[in-house]
């Protein structure tokens, strides 16, 4: 049980005062720094973001507490992915970058107890490859039927409402609620125009896989209810059964709930359902989890 559970059941736990504490604002200083990065659109670089902490730590404390901050538009670039397109990233200012990595780390405190044990993406001390080594156990169960889940554009199509709602359920403070929503529509800046985002995490910053994280646990927490084996690693998920006809209607049935509960569409052209053994497990797509599945 951590900081959070241990506290919450007795009403002492208090998110705010977490997120703006002297020791959380320190370590998510460090984390920027350590994280390097280039700069976001106002120029400013990491290494300068300590000396503009300690001349301005207190005045983003307050505005953030009066609900006054207003995170900047983020920088649009692209980064080429291994299948020849290009991955939409958004770069933040170094101290909106600050900003972010101060809430993630109080919902890290709250949410990660709370995560699959199934989920293994954007999670501390879990990898690509724990992932595979469970999908093994299922295999060697006998679920050697396996749904390859392709959620389109995740991070630019979650809906806003939904994700708010989501994190309400742990963390029901105005202000950091508040701050959330200004980050979800701070905007993009491309080739020198802001373009307003209706839809989709801050993609590129530091909050943006817990809350992807905590959006898709309601997915989790369905798959669970209806007993069913899976792997997630963030946007990306398989589940595995023991029959053809059992794998098709997970598909379908699975694809509905993500659209009508989730707001999201599968892929109708990536998912499949492929029957998977011991020697050829490791030469498949989900074999090579660890170098690219997850793009």
């Amino acid at each position: 049980m951590n900081e959070y559970h241990e506290t919450h059941q007795f009403g002492r736990w208090d998110p705010l005062s977490h997120m703006l504490s002297e020791d959380n604002v320190e370590r998510a200083v460090e984390a920027v720094m350590a994280n390097k990065g280039v700069p976001g659109p106002d120029g400013m670089k990491t290494t300068e973001l300590d000396q503009w902490m300690a001349e301005n730590k207190y005045q983003l404390i307050q505005d953030i507490r009066n609900k006054t901050y207003k995170p900047q538009p983020v920088r649009r670039v692209y980064i080429p992915k291994a299948n020849g397109k290009k991955r939409p990233l958004g770069i933040p200012n170094v101290v909106d970058r600050a900003v972010q990595q101060m809430a993630a780390q109080t919902l890290q405190i709250c949410f990660e107890p709370l995560f699959s044990p199934f989920s293994y993406g954007f999670r501390p001390g879990r990898k690509a490859q724990d992932a595979v080594n469970q999908a093994l156990v299922y295999l060697n169960e006998g679920y050697e039927w396996i749904i390859d889940f392709d959620i389109e554009k995740f991070f630019d199509r979650v809906n806003h409402d939904k994700l708010i709602s989501c994190v309400r359920k742990e963390i029901n403070n105005d202000v950091i609620l508040h701050l959330i929503r200004k980050f979800l529509k701070a905007g993009v800046m491309e080739d020198g125009v802001k373009v307003k985002t209706a839809e989709g995490p801050p993609q590129g910053g530091p909050m943006s896989p817990i809350l992807a994280n905590i959006y898709l646990t309601e997915l989790d927490r369905e798959l669970d209810k209806r007993g069913l084996r899976y792997v997630r690693y963030a946007d990306d998920f398989l589940i595995l059964t023991k029959s053809e006809v059992a794998a098709n209607r997970v598909m379908e049935s699975v694809s509905r709930w993500i659209r009508n509960k989730l707001f999201l569409n599968v892929s109708a052209e990536k998912i499949k359902v492929v029957r998977l053994i011991k020697s050829i497990f490791r030469n498949s797509r989900f074999g090579e989890i660890q170098s690219d599945l997850y793009d």
